[in-house]
This record gives C-alpha cells, sequence and structure tokens, in this order.
C-alpha cells in the first residue's frame, strides 16, 4: 500500500525492500525489536512525571502570592513572568499541534478506507446479504451520523479550549499518554486470553489467527499512540523546563543571596525547579530513546543516575549564576549572551539534524544554545567524548570565574565563614554531578560502558566503516529498517516505480515483503507482511525519527496503522545499493 504524506492512499505493491551495507561492529548494542511492553514501572514514572510538574507550578505560585502579601511587588513581579510566560508559550505550540492532528479528516478517512479495500479485508464491510439488508436504512441514518459526529468534534475542541486556557495542557497529555500506555498492556494481555480461550471450543484455526491479530494489532496501535504522546510532553516538557524552571531557579537563588536569608518557600520552590530540571532532561533522554528501533532503551537505574549527574551540575551552575547576579545584573546579561551566541555557534557549526526546513533548524539551534547555558546536551550522532570533555572544562572555568568574583568583591556584611561555606557548597555539587555522569557513561550507558575502542577525542573507531544506511550496526546485517541521516525537507521521488492508481513521488510506501534477510544475533525481526515505507532518509540518533515530527506522517501512519489487517512495520529509505540511488533520484 502507497499513500503520500497528507494521507491519501495510491495503490498497493508487492515489492522486496531496498538493503543496507552491513556495517561493522560499533558500540551500539544489539537491535532491538519495536513495540516493548508498557510495564508497571513506566506507568509510576508517568504519575511522578506528574507529581513533579504539580509541585513545581504550585511552589512558584504560593512564591509569588507570598512576595505579594510581603509587597514585595518586583519580586513577585518577576516570579510571575518566569510562570506566565513560558506557560503560554507551551499552550499554544501544544494546542497548534492538536488543532493540525485533530482536523483533516477527509484525507485520512479516505486512506483507511483504500487501504481495507486493497487488503481484502471482508470483515471491515458487510457481506452481500448484509448490504442488501442495509442499503434501505444507510440514507437515514447518514444524515443523524454526520449530526452526532459534528456535535462530538464540537464538544472535543471546547474541551481542549478550556484545558490550554487553564494551563493544563501538559496535565492532559501525560493523563492521556497514561490511558495509553495502561490500553496499550490491557488490550495485549486481554485480547490474547479471550480469543485463547474462545479457540478451545470454537473454530481453532480461524480464531487462533483472528486471537494473534486482534491482540497484536490493538496492542501496537495504543502502543504506537503512547510513544507520539510521550514525545510530544517530553518536547513540550523540555522547551517550558528550560524557559521557566531554570530561569525562576537563577532568580530564586539570587534573591537569597542577595537578602541573605532563605525563606521555606523560596527553598521549596527553588528545589522543585531544580528537580523538575534534572527530571526532565533524563526523562526526554529515556523517551527518545525508547521511540528508537536502532538504540536500545535506557533502564530506570541509568534514568535515575542520569537525574542525579544534571541536578548536581544544574545546581551548581544556578548558584554560581545567583552569586555573580548579585555582583552585577549588566556583566551578568553581558556573559550570558556572550555564552548563549558562542554555544549557537557551535551547535550550527555541528550541523544538527533534528527538524524537516532549514529556518525550524535554526531556531532549534538557538533554543539548544539555551539549553547550552545550564547543561550539556547531546545533539549529534557519534561518540560525544571530546565534546563533553570540552564542554565541561568550559562550565568548570566558567562556574570557577564567577565564584571566585563574587569571592572577591562581595559585601562587606558577609562573613568569611559563610563566604567560604557557599564556595565548598558549589564545588562540592559540580563535582557530585561529574561523579555521576562518569557513572552513568561508565556503567549504566545503555549502549555498554565506555570503552578504549575510540580513538582519542575524535568520532573514530578502531575497525569502523562508515556506512551512511546505518545508523547503529552490529557484527552481523542489520535490520532492514536500518537507515541513514535524512534530508531537512521532505523529499519526492523524481522517478521509478510506476504506481497505479496515484502519483509516482509519493512519501509512503506499504509494500507486501517477499524476500528477508539474515536476522542480526538475539533479534528474530519479522519480514513478512506490510511495511510503512518512508521516502525519507532516516535521521540519525539523537534526532528523533521523521514520523515523530512531521505530524503528517504520524496522521498518516496511525490511519495506515488501524486500517491494516497486520500490524505493518516501518522501513525509512535506504541508499545502501547504486540501484538504490537510482531508484530514489529525489529533488526538494
Amino acid at each position: 500500500m502507497a499513500a503520500k504524506s497528507d494521507g491519501t492512499a495510491v495503490s498497493l505493491q508487492n515489492d522486496i525492500p531496498p538493503t543496507c551495507l552491513p556495517g561493522l561492529e560499533k558500540r551500539s548494542p544489539q537491535w532491538r525489536p519495536v513495540g516493548k511492553e508498557y510495564s508497571l514501572l513506566d506507568c509510576c514514572w508517568t504519575l511522578c512525571a506528574l507529581l513533579v510538574f504539580f509541585s513545581d507550578g504550585a511552589s512558584d505560585l504560593w512564591l509569588a502570592a507570598d512576595y505579594y502579601l510581603r509587597r514585595n511587588y518586583w519580586w513577585f513581579a518577576l516570579t510571575l513572568v518566569f510562570i506566565i510566560i513560558p506557560s503560554v508559550v507551551v499552550q499554544v505550540l501544544s494546542f497548534r499541534w492538536f488543532a493540525y492532528d485533530y482536523t483533516d479528516a477527509n484525507g485520512s478517512g479516505t486512506a483507511a478506507a483504500a487501504m481495507v479495500a486493497a487488503s481484502n479485508a471482508e470483515s471491515h464491510f458487510s457481506t452481500k446479504d448484509s448490504d442488501q439488508r442495509g442499503a434501505g436504512r444507510s440514507a437515514a441514518v447518514t444524515g443523524s451520523r454526520s449530526s452526532a459526529e459534528s456535535c462530538c468534534r464540537a464538544c472535543v475542541w471546547l474541551f481542549q479550549s478550556v484545558v490550554h486556557v487553564l494551563q493544563l495542557a501538559q496535565v492532559w497529555r501525560y493523563v492521556h499518554a497514561l490511558y495509553l500506555g495502561v490500553q496499550s498492556r490491557w488490550r495485549g494481555d486481554h485480547e490474547h486470553k479471550h480469543f485463547y480461550w474462545r479457540t478451545m471450543y470454537v473454530h481453532a484455526l480461524y480464531l487462533g489467527v483472528q486471537s494473534r491479530w486482534r491482540g497484536d494489532h490493538e496492542h501496537k496501535h495504543f502502543y504506537w499512540r503512547t510513544m507520539f504522546e510521550n514525545a510530544d510532553i517530553s518536547m513540550l516538557r523540555l522547551l517550558e523546563t528550560f524557559l521557566k524552571s531554570a530561569p525562576q531557579l537563577v532568580l530564586q537563588l539570587s534573591i537569597m543571596v542577595q537578602s541573605g536569608q532563605v525563606l521555606p518557600l523560596q527553598g521549596l520552590s527553588a528545589s522543585a525547579s531544580l528537580v523538575s530540571l534534572g527530571w526532565m532532561m533524563a526523562s526526554y533522554q529515556k523517551a527518545l530513546r525508547d521511540s528508537r528501533d536502532d538504540k536500545l532503551p535506557m533502564s530506570y537505574k541509568a534514568v535515575v543516575v542520569n537525574m542525579l549527574w544534571h541536578l548536581f551540575t544544574v545546581g551548581a551552575r544556578a548558584m554560581a549564576f545567583a552569586l555573580f547576579i548579585s555582583i552585577s545584573q549588566l556583566y551578568f546579561g553581558i556573559f550570558i549572551m556572550a555564552h548563549w551566541c558562542a554555544m549557537t555557534f557551535w551547535i550550527i557549526r555541528g550541523e544538527t539534524d533534528f527538524c524537516m526546513s532549514k529556518w525550524e533548524e535554526i531556531i532549534y539551534n538557538m533554543m539548544v544554545g539555551i539549553v547550552y547555558i545550564f547543561c550539556w546536551f547531546s545533539v549529534r550522532e557519534g561518540p560525544t567524548r571530546c565534546r563533553l570533555l570540552l564542554y565541561s572544562l568550559i562550565i568548570l572555568g566558567e562556574n570557577v570565574a564567577l565564584t571566585a568574583v563574587w569571592y572577591i568583591y562581595r559585601s562587606q556584611r558577609s562573613a568569611d565563614f559563610y563566604a567560604v561555606v557557599v564556595v565548598c557548597v558549589v564545588a562540592c555539587s559540580y563535582a557530585l554531578g561529574t561523579f555521576f555522569m562518569f557513572v552513568y557513561y561508565c556503567l549504566l550507558h545503555p549502549d555498554g560502558p565506555v570503552s578504549g575502542t575510540y580513538i582519542g577525542c575524535c568520532d573514530v573507531q578502531v575497525g569502523a566503516v562508515s556506512d551512511p544506511c546505518v545508523s547503529s550496526t552490529t557484527s552481523a546485517p542489520p535490520p532492514l529498517d536500518a537507515v541513514s541521516s535524512p534530508p531537512r525537507t521532505l523529499q519526492r521521488t523524481k522517478g521509478g516505480e510506476s504506481v497505479p492508481g496515484g502519483d509516482v513521488g509519493e512519501v509512503f510506501k506499504m509494500r507486501t515483503l517477499k524476500a528477508s534477510r539474515t536476522a542480526a544475533p538475539h533479534r528474530t525481526p519479522r519480514t513478512e507482511g506490510p511495511v510503512i515505507r518512508i521516502d525519507l532518509p532516516r535521521k540519525q540518533y539523537p534526532a528523533w525519527d521523521a514520523h515523530f515530527i512531521d505530524r503528517r506522517l504520524r496522521k498518516t501512519i496511525l490511519v495506515l496503522e488501524a486500517a491494516s489487517p497486520v500490524t505493518p512495520r516501518i522501513q525509512y529509505r535506504c541508499l545502501g545499493t547504486l540501484k538504490e540511488v537510482m531508484e530514489y533520484e529525489t529533488t526538494v
């Protein structure tokens, strides 16, 4: 089945998928199958994320109200600004995503209907007798069905509008992700058990096939929707965290330093902001790795250590900022702008590949520059030893310089013992963060501990071969969906396959495979059944796959998956051979 990116089905084809060149062994472990089970730990993690979100927002609002009651109107205004503006930005972005996902249902319905027809799924249609019986009443039902559907859609729009006006988009997305995850687990178990017992009494072969199809299909459908929702909430919360929690942390710490006292609400707000920062950095990395089948997921031990790493390093960084702000706000602003410009230029030179267009990529690089003010954030594929070491040395030098300037030019009312304690807190916090960073990379990294096979600080590995089709390979041939880094714009095929009933330049191609390949060790990939073939090269980690970023692709995937009698696989274009290069010659 082939479909365009707008969701319109084109035709049904059977073809052999493109093959990729096998690469030699890299540091990444074995390939893992797509669609892991939604576990109880995943559910608890989502509930804890909700708790972190509420504690961060509630403590900030409570502190702002306390400042107002104490007649500290300047601190009240600053605290409120860092609450409202980031929240509004996130709500607008979230509502824009919802509006795009919920509109244009006609194309999706056409794609679903065409796919069911092409796959000969008679169970979705009436038999000849039932068609004759229902012909007379179908016209009468159409009007009431359309009116009921319109009323339902209006209620959904109203509900989502109220949720976003109340600044609760993150809460709704967390709850929705939790619901989808539970449904994914429940449908997977329930459907298998229900149909298994029916096979004991009725037609064993027929119902056995139905048991396998319905249980796996429902499970996968809910699982992919859960992954999409987790990706959305991770991106939204990461943006909100560095627009709200990070400035809020620096603001409250600077108020404590200038006033020379720590109010309970100030400590609570600063602690909640710091935990939120560490939590979201670890949660984002976990969601990103869970979304990719070419990367092993992070264990929860690794997630906790990753969170502690960022918690202590960001805490030391924010404390150094607060100390320097108490000396000079002007020079602090100059320092922040200079650091942000330098980091953004460094990121742009690295040629990141996150978004689908050039201008979106520039905006993304500017946002990552804000993240780099506080902590490390990987934006490129490959070993990060050199870049992480260089960044850590820069941050260490800046923290030492900012703290030293404060210690020399601090006010006379600050006692020497108090100053020494503050300097020790900054140093110990950064040292602890560095310690947890080494624990994460040396013991708990999903790809395995750091080994000596990497040469110095270069992104080169002994015995490795650069393969444009493979983002993470093993000694055995990679799976069929191993592909290369994508372009930043959606591309169309100029020539190649002739698709009956549609255009030549489709983005999606859904086919039934005829051939299989040798699987990597410890993995037996399914090489039969339909494949959603995306006519784009795959983005390299740590970027999200295109079907997580481009909402047209996401919508079409969900429609094709829901209509397919067998859960399809997703395969990106792979230019591993000269034949593939000739077949997929594209233009922007």
